[in-house]
């Protein structure tokens, strides 16, 4: 099996109002990876998710999964979103059942399977969420978090091999996005291709594996971050982007001798404790 899930081809996309969402993207994904979608408010981000789930269509271009174009026939789409995933920035747009239980097992059934995997995907959704204390809860006594939540448990309960969030932690307290983040962690753990869209670049940096910068609808840049902080410092300022400031710290201590090799340097707790030890040395 290849490596590459998606392949993107001089993909354009317009809105019925003209407003050009995408211009000539050329993106190659790869399975398995942690990818992080940055730039800022229009610059295309949540149109791009909803071309690799099939919710649009590009008004040009090819959009190839597994190597075959997509025909956007009703039975691809159908397999096409069991596949991929997408959880939306707001979880009201896909809570629409009465209950925490009926909405995570509204997918499974739908799909016809046999009850034993039904079950199976459903109690591994609420468990990996940690939802098994709202199941009789309605929707709207769900806090933000536990929405948030909820939502996820419902796309997992579909069993798709990619997921697609857009801005998993926007809203949140710092509670419930530790919650989302090691939820994540727990995904890719599982073996799935995670795609997110976010503002927080630090969290981008410590989480991805990747980066893909979009600015003005077109794509300016995928790569690793390190690539991306020392080498173009251009694209940064252009999609109206900050370095990491854990990057930064990073960069310090290199600065200052210290031998980054045994760490995790995109963990902020570990540089932060190397830092304090490292100012502690420079001031005595």
């Amino acid at each position: 099996m290849s490596t590459t899930i998606f392949e993107l081809s001089e993909v354009y996309y317009r809105y019925e109002d003209g407003t050009e969402a995408l211009k000539n993207i050329n993106l190659r994904i790869e399975r398995g990876k942690k990818i992080a979608l940055l730039g800022s408010n229009g610059a295309g981000k949540s149109t791009l998710l909803l071309h690799l789930n099939g919710l649009l269509k590009p008004t040009s271009g090819t959009i190839c999964i597994d190597g075959q174009p997509l025909t956007y026939s009703r039975k691809e789409l159908i397999n096409l979103r069991r596949r991929v995933g997408i959880v939306f920035q707001n979880p009201e747009t896909q809570l629409f059942n009465g209950t925490v239980r009926d909405d995570i097992c509204y997918g499974p059934y739908n799909l016809k399977l046999p009850e034993w995997e039904r079950k199976t995907l459903i109690e591994k959704a609420i468990i990996l969420t940690d939802v098994g204390e709202l199941l009789d809860k309605p929707i709207h006594f769900l806090s933000g978090g536990q929405k948030k939540r909820v939502s996820i448990a419902g796309v997992l309960a579909m069993d798709p091999e990619v997921i697609l969030f857009d801005e998993p932690t926007a809203s949140l307290d710092i509670y419930y996005t530790k919650k989302i983040r090691k939820l994540l962690d727990e995904l890719h753990r599982d073996g799935r291709t995670l795609i997110l869209s976010t503002h927080d670049i630090d969290f981008a940096y410590e989480w991805a594996d990747e980066a893909i910068v979009m600015h003005q609808s077109e794509v300016l840049f995928q790569g690793n971050f390190s690539q991306l902080f020392e080498e173009h410092k251009d694209i940064i300022t252009k999609a109206n982007l900050e370095t990491s400031i854990i990057f930064e710290i990073a960069q310090i201590l290199k600065n200052g001798g210290v031998n980054l090799n045994t760490i995790d340097y995109r963990s902020k707790e570990q540089l932060l404790e190397i830092l304090k030890d490292y100012l502690l040395k420079v001031t005595i």
